[in-house]
């Protein structure tokens, strides 16, 4: 059993937590800046919550995060009552945010400084993931520092690796997104045009999931996109904000990213029919107006 903290108890974060305390065994305290939040948390779960990140993080061998953006997660560490200020020598900090990779790579070397590790851990799997306890999480920083995160990691992650050095895990989420952005546009239009067709969609999907269509999306999303159900999962605005780090980092790198720029678009134009909060699946409702 480990002493734990976890700041950020969002649609991701709740569940990690419950995750670290119940099924890892650990000694879990939890910070929120809604903080009904975190004493619901507490209500259900047991373990304590603090009033800062800062307070949450003393005296903690790990110190989990996982927050909205890059200026969030420079709040929770450096910011007053950040984290990084209570850090003790030799304990962990884990950021599972989707965040850019330079600051992944500037916390890690701050922490570095102060006498502490940094791991940047992005995950994938959503909303279901999480409460399942089976997300993938990549990672970035050194190999001894990972290996000694890991088995705590495992808690709610079912694929934790190291890909490489700090900022390797954001960047390879950033691999993730672009990926999905494509695949969401392709299962969308594919639905759209099985519908206009007068297929039966249900056995057009059921045959076309045993082939090189197949995917998480399709197996998942597929009956939803065509009864126009959108009010779960993967908002809009957080792929819109995940789409805006892969380009950004595009610019930097000199990679060719034409259909991600498209798709950021299209999920613009959803943003414009009021689908802020619509899973990611509707894409499709742009096609179907």
């Amino acid at each position: 059993m480990a002493k734990v903290a976890f700041i950020g108890l969002g649609v991701m974060g709740y569940p990690m937590a419950a995750h670290l305390k119940n099924r890892g065994g650990h000694d879990v305290t939890v910070y929120n800046r809604t903080q009904a939040k975190a004493a619901k948390w507490v209500e259900e779960h047991g373990g304590a919550m603090a009033a800062t990140p800062r307070e949450a993080a003393a005296d903690k061998d790990f110190v989990f995060s996982c927050v909205g953006n890059d200026n969030d997660l420079r709040e929770v560490t450096l910011g007053e009552n950040g984290a990084f200020h209570a850090m003790k020598p030799g304990s962990v900090f884990i950021d599972n945010t989707t965040a850019s990779a330079e600051i992944a790579r500037e916390l890690a070397a701050e922490a570095k400084a102060r006498g502490f590790e940094f791991i940047d851990a992005p995950v994938s799997g959503g909303q279901s993931g999480a409460e399942n306890g089976v997300l993938s999480v990549m990672c970035g920083g050194d190999e001894a520092v990972f290996e000694r995160a890991k088995p705590v990691i495992e808690a709610f992650g079912r694929t934790v690796r190291l890909i490489g050095p700090s900022g390797s895990g954001q960047l390879t989420k950033m691999v993730n997104q672009i990926c999905i952005a494509g695949l969401v546009q392709g299962l969308a239009e594919g639905v759209h045009f099985a519908k206009k067709a007068g297929l039966d969609i249900d056995k057009a999907m059921e045959v076309i999931a045993g082939g090189a269509a197949g995917s998480w999306q399709l197996q998942n999303r597929y009956k939803t996109m065509s009864e126009g159900k959108f009010d779960f999962g993967f908002a809009v605005d957080w792929m819109r904000k995940d789409l805006a780090i892969c380009l950004a980092e595009a610019s930097r790198n000199g990679a060719n990213l034409p259909v991600t720029e498209i798709v950021d678009q299209f999920y613009k134009d959803v943003q414009g029919m009021g689908g802020n909060r619509w899973d990611t699946s509707s894409l499709i409702a742009r096609l179907d107006r």
